[in-house]
């Protein structure tokens, strides 16, 4: 399995699994305009040139957002979502974020567990976030600088 930038060819995989994972997925012309995006970074996990997974995030001055990680159900449980957070980690360090920060479904304990797996720490709760049945998100930050060495 490798992990590389997103791309174009990439899209119809990266899409496919957003369908599949997602009760309110992006379009597909939503990810063709990631692409386009300045802010955007998106990676994906290709395993005999088929896209297994994806992730992204937004660089937003001094720290990043992600946006969506996902991993096709039959690739799930290899380690392959570990691996797509950890390059996204690599990543906002190499361009010297602050910190990561996403938002998570309250009853998704997996994805939870492998952000706290990732060192991200529970820092609030948007309440009633998600549009399909207005559960609650948890906000999640991973800091990549200690207090004193972030310039105010």
């Amino acid at each position: 399995m490798q992990i590389t930038l997103m791309n174009k060819e990439h899209i119809d995989g990266v899409y496919e699994i957003e369908k599949d994972c997602f009760a309110i997925p992006w379009s597909r012309k939503a990810f063709e305009q990631e692409l386009e995006n300045k802010l955007a970074i998106y990676v994906v996990a290709v395993e005999n040139g088929k896209v297994v997974g994806y992730g992204g995030m937004w660089h937003v001055v001094t720290e990043g957002h992600i946006t969506n990680i996902a991993v096709h159900r039959a690739y799930r449980r290899r380690g392959i979502g570990d691996a797509i957070v950890k390059s996204l980690l690599e990543i906002a360090e190499q361009k010297e974020m602050i910190g990561l920060t996403l938002e998570v479904r309250k009853s998704n304990e997996a994805a939870q567990s492998l952000y706290r797996s990732n060192g991200f720490i529970l820092e609030g709760i948007r309440p009633e976030y998600y549009e399909d049945n207005k559960e609650d998100a948890l906000i999640m930050w991973r800091y990549l600088m200690d207090e004193e060495d972030i310039v105010r």
